[in-house]
């Protein structure tokens, strides 16, 4: 049974967001709310790449949960996709946010590199927005008689691609090189782009007129794709008693959000969580879901070895936080469905009987035997 961070023993719904998860020990999450702020000391090993040991994850993690407590100054009820952003960032992938208009998807992602404090830059993608409006483009300089890159927004830690399926796919194609292979080629020179990087691009679920499928290329490209569901009636009425108070969701320094991380310990994180131990059997049991998704009678085409390989850096990402030296399959089934519900094609018969993707992986989590 995949176990819901927030009650152990419970399995949590399908398809949800991941929630913030317990630590053993003294690094939990509670704990990092009241830990102070690190010393220069700890700062200085951290750029240095020094002290790996398990007080600077442990430093490491409160810096993380310090973003969460951020983000939760200007949006409210959104913990797990905040969480979602974190092991995205944490695993060096890209996050996709389908949900309603209205729902703060662009607010969550502004305070997010805002709590990173990280440079980022949004782009609203439109029909008529051509692929050098986002890598760049060669600009002719008259003053020095010739043509000189001019960087386009990409160029930055966190890009926000506003709506990105409003653009055609020649467009949507522009980001595959970046996401991919973190660097921008152009008149026969790749230029590297800012790291840490993370694309986090938002599309509405609902409208269809004047919007382009992403093909099966882009949303590959995409570690997670992470549903922003409205909020429940509780976190609804903060959401009002704030704005009644004269929160202006424009002006992010009015809400107090600062940045609770250096780049130096994003980047140290990555790392921590990448030395996460993975077993034998925990491999296998990927490798097991992912041909279970194959040869499931409803589904046209499977997840690819891509796919797997998101699925363990999700996982590991995941243990990490918790405070786990290594993985274990609840760490697997709970990353399951946010790593894997967008590159799922199914048959058009299971479509029309109304069969949905995260229904058919929730059934390949019950029918693949568990590593003991």
């Amino acid at each position: 049974m995949t176990e819901n961070p927030e009650t152990p023993g419970t399995a949590p719904a399908p398809g949800s967001p991941p929630a913030p998860a317990p630590a053993p020990g003294p690094t939990t999450p509670a704990d990092a709310a009241t830990s102070s702020t690190p010393d220069a000391s700890n700062a200085a090993r951290t750029a240095t790449g020094t002290g790996t040991g398990p007080d600077e994850h442990a430093r490491l993690r409160e810096a993380m949960h310090r973003v969460r407590l951020e983000v939760g100054k200007a949006v409210v009820g959104q913990d797990g996709t905040v969480t979602g952003l974190l092991i995205a960032l944490l695993s060096r992938g890209h996050v996709l946010l389908e949900g309603v208009p209205g729902v703060a998807k662009t607010l969550l992602v502004r305070s997010f590199s805002r709590a990173l404090g990280l440079d980022t830059h949004r782009v609203q993608f439109t029909p008529d927005l051509m692929p050098g409006d986002v890598t760049g483009s060669l600009v002719y300089d008259a003053r020095a008689g010739g043509f000189e890159f001019r960087a386009g927004p990409v160029f930055t830690h966190v890009l926000l691609a506003d709506e990105i399926n409003r653009t055609p796919p020649k467009t949507q194609a522009a980001l595959l090189e970046a996401m991919e292979e973190r660097q921008v080629s152009s008149d026969g020179v790749s230029r590297p782009l800012p790291d840490p990087f993370l694309v986090a691009a938002t599309q509405n679920p609902i409208e269809h007129e004047g919007t382009y499928t992403l093909p099966e290329a882009q949303l590959d490209r995409f570690l997670l794709k992470l549903v922003v569901d409205l909020p429940g009636r509780d976190a609804e009425v903060d959401v009002l008693r704030r704005h009644a108070q004269g929160f202006d969701p424009r002006r992010l320094d009015d809400a107090g959000v600062t940045p609770a991380v250096t780049a130096a310990e994003i980047l140290a994180a990555q790392r921590a969580a990448a030395s996460v131990a993975v077993a034998d059997d925990v491999l296998g049991y990927v490798v097991d879901l992912a041909r279970a998704t194959r040869q499931s009678p409803s589904v046209l085409l499977g997840v690819s070895p891509r796919a797997t390989t998101g699925l363990l850096a999700a996982a590991k990402a995941w243990a990490w936080l918790g405070g786990y030296p290594a993985i274990t399959p609840d760490h697997v089934q709970t990353m399951l469905v946010p790593v894997w519900r967008h590159r799922i094609r199914l048959r058009p018969e299971a479509e029309i009987e109304g069969v949905s993707v995260d229904a058919i992986l929730t059934s390949v989590l019950q029918q693949t035997r568990v590593p003991i």
